[in-house]
């Protein structure tokens, strides 16, 4: 097929005497003058040097250098330390796919949107043919079934202990008797939870816990490891040890997912993976990824439950996009099963579950299941009565920062938040 295309550019060269404009400039493929003869015609030496040239490099490697069509990445646009659409900071995963494209030949182009919603941004952006690749998911078969194929694993990723380099533990039980920074809704919040001697202090965000450890407010962090190294990298000027944790929901390997047709440039990326090692390992010690000696939890450090990631590809999560949360155990026989809408299509219940699963899990819970009162959205009705709708659009359009609440009216559409409220309307309790 390829080769057929250049063929036709010889073709077109003849019949027309002169390359297209700007296709490459002729004093860098050809002297002056041809041996022993007067000024070459345009066409002679067009036709020549295109024939030099397919038979020097091969059709396909001339494909890579001359193909059209460009290397479309899925990409969050405010997502560090994964991708940013920042042109002096974009992000590590988006490096790892300019990397890659220039390796198959193709210039990468980015296909903006926020992965609050996880899975449902997959959807609509690579499985719906917006984008091409999506660099970071995680190397799993069941992470979104048959659907979703993927390449030879590009990164290891997961949770990670960071410290001051004066104490670096090398075991849970290093921590005992000390304040260790956790994110609400991860897994190992869930682990601590379980150590009577070990004082968890809990955060909204990752970035909240390394904070507070630099602060000196806590003595250590057990946090997403890519954040905790990349502020640790950028802002921290290498204060810390990061040492990551290795045990069960702890660590996974990322790598690039296509849609299950692009078999071919599945392949074409294995083999530039294969080629890239040293220019993806350099942007890992860029963005402060630690490897190396790890913590290993001990049978008896493992909860009975250790919940999924809240998200991924986020800052809280395995390499990938948001995924649907599993509750830590205490609550999960609550959180089985919303009850029946109050208002509004199962339709509309069902889809304001999955935005609220997206973006306020971490931290009113999943399903809103939540043991602290406080922030337990199942008691909106019992608290506001007939204020409730009135009060829950002026947050969630306004936010409450002093709270820790966002203003979520540029990322959600109002047809959105009024399904998440239809869903809050199921969940209320006496």
């Amino acid at each position: 097929m390829q080769r057929g295309r250049d063929l036709d550019m010889i073709a077109i060269a003849d019949e027309k005497l002169a390359p297209r404009a700007g296709a490459w400039s002729t004093s860098d493929h050809a002297p002056d003058r041809w041996p022993g003869s007067k000024r070459p015609r345009p066409r002679d030496w067009l036709r020549a040097a295109l024939l030099a040239l397919v038979s020097a490099v091969g059709p396909s490697a001339l494909a890579g250098e001359a193909s059209s069509d460009p290397l479309r990445l899925c990409a969050d646009p405010a997502n560090l330390p994964f991708s940013s659409n920042q042109p002096d900071n974009p992000g590590l995963y988006l490096e790892i796919g300019q990397v890659l494209g220039r390796a198959i030949g193709r210039q990468v182009t980015e296909v903006w949107n926020l992965t609050y919603f996880g899975k449902r941004a997959l959807r609509t952006t690579l499985l719906a043919g917006q984008c091409d690749a999506a660099v970071g998911l995680p190397d799993d078969q069941d992470f979104m079934g048959p659907r979703i194929i993927f390449t030879k694993p590009v990164l290891r990723v997961g949770y990670a202990v960071a410290s001051p380099k004066a104490f670096v533990p090398s075991s849970l039980d290093d921590l005992a008797g000390r304040r260790v920074a956790v994110q609400f809704g991860s897994p190992p919040q869930s682990l601590l939870a379980e150590r009577d001697d070990i004082q968890a202090v809990t955060f909204r965000e990752p970035e909240e816990a390394v904070r507070a450890l630099a602060d000196g407010r806590v003595d250590a962090a057990f946090v997403w490891g890519p954040t905790a190294g990349y502020l640790n990298a950028t802002v921290l000027h290498h204060a810390l040890t990061v040492v990551p944790v290795e045990g069960p929901g702890m660590q996974w390997t990322a790598a690039v997912g296509l849609a299950r047709g692009q078999t071919a440039l599945r392949d074409e990326l294995n083999l530039a993976i294969d080629r890239s090692g040293p220019a993806i390992e350099a942007l890992r010690v860029k963005y402060g990824v630690s490897t190396g000696a790890a913590i290993a939890l001990t049978a008896g450090d493992a909860p009975s439950t250790i919940p999924a990631p809240a998200s991924a590809g986020r800052s809280d999560a395995a390499a990938a996009p948001r995924a649907e949360q599993t509750p830590p155990q205490h609550l999960a026989q609550a959180a089985e099963r919303p009850p029946a809408p109050a208002s509004g299509s199962e339709a509309d219940l069902a889809e304001g579950l999955e935005i609220f699963n997206g973006i306020c899990a971490h931290c009113h819970g999943p399903n809103a299941v939540q043991a602290e009162r406080r922030i337990d959205l199942r008691l909106l009705r019992h608290r506001y009565a007939d204020k409730m709708d009135e009060l829950y659009r002026q947050t969630v359009t306004h936010g409450r920062p002093s709270k820790g609440m966002p203003n979520w009216s540029e990322v959600l559409t109002a047809e959105q938040i009024e399904k998440v409220l239809v869903f809050l309307h199921s969940a209320q309790t006496d």
